[in-house]
């Protein structure tokens, strides 16, 4: 079973950058789909960016496209999530997720393994 471990959170000034990593151990990261999802203060859980397995296709939530990049890197077992041109209502946990379902995701569901999180919060 695969472990979790985000790292990279802060507290950041609006329009700033934070590069999110998660490392994995106890699998091999290229048998998952990875996931970023997002816990924001009185909210759900929410989907943010998804990658397949070779890094070749991805997805975005429509809020974070052409801000954010999800990226992997299998040799090193990590899996990351560059955040830019940040807005307070990015303020969230930030959580990595794997999953062993097809491509392309369609819910939180299919995400068993998650990470403990990773506070961002963004200044206005």
């Amino acid at each position: 079973q695969v472990q979790l471990v985000e790292s990279g959170g802060g507290l950041v000034q609006a329009g700033g950058s934070l590069r999110l990593s998660c490392a994995a151990s106890g699998g091999t990261l290229g048998n998952y789909i990875m996931g970023w999802l997002r816990q924001a203060p009185g909210k759900e859980h929410e989907f943010v960016a998804s990658i397949n397995w070779s890094g070749s296709s991805a997805l975005y939530q429509n809020s974070v496209k052409g801000r954010f990049t999800i990226s992997r890197d299998n040799a090193k077992n990590t899996v990351y999530l560059q955040m830019s041109s940040l807005k307070p209502e990015d303020t969230a946990v930030y959580y990595c997720a794997a999953s062993l379902r097809t491509w392309p995701p369609r819910s939180l569901d299919e995400y068993p393994y998650w990470g403990q999180g990773t506070q961002v919060t963004v200044s206005s």
